[in-house]
């Protein structure tokens, strides 16, 4: 696993420049909002932003700052759509989504203890992971992979029926984002 693909992937997902009405995050260019630009020095016209300050930022925020880069140790494929999910969602909602399913499938705790949902990425989080991982293999991998979308999948939704605005960006959502 690259994080510089998955970089590349998210950046030729999100476009360029973007300015949707509906689109709370305001102006963005390269997937980035100009709240998250401005948070991370970049003072400039949006519509300009070079691609290297996206690819730092996705870099720094989304895959560095969350600890993604230690779960890609562990389960690669994952660890992959916690980035994507983090770019769309922030860290704290993908790290919550896997925490929640780490829960899900220990088997009442038979597997790993649960964990507390903090929505952080730490050494507990890796642990029940490792050993979600090694009971299970990469097939394993696949159906946590799943289980993490689908709590993706249902927060979309359940954005759209809280903000009918959101529903402009449910379709495209659910298309590129799940599974």
């Amino acid at each position: 696993m690259d994080i510089g693909t998955l970089i590349e992937e998210v950046i030729e997902r999100e476009g360029g420049y973007s300015h949707h009405p509906a689109d709370r995050g305001g102006p963005t260019n390269w997937g980035i909002t100009q709240g998250v630009a401005r948070e991370n020095g970049y003072a400039g016209d949006m519509r300009t932003m070079p691609r290297a300050v996206a690819e730092s930022i996705y870099r720094r925020l989304y895959w560095e700052r969350p600890g993604y880069a230690f779960a890609a140790e562990i389960a690669p494929d994952v660890a992959a759509e916690l980035f994507d999910t983090a770019v769309n969602m922030g860290p704290a909602a993908a790290t919550g989504f896997l925490q929640r399913a780490l829960n899900a499938l220990n088997r009442n705790q038979k597997d790993y203890p649960d964990l507390t949902v903090d929505r952080r990425i730490g050494a507990k989080t890796l642990a029940a992971l490792g050993a979600f991982m090694a009971l299970r293999g990469r097939g394993g991998e696949r159906v946590l992979l799943k289980a993490v979308e689908a709590l993706q999948g249902e927060r979309y939704i359940a954005l759209a029926e809280s903000r009918p605005a959101n529903e402009a960006f449910l379709y495209g959502r659910l298309a590129n984002r799940i599974g």
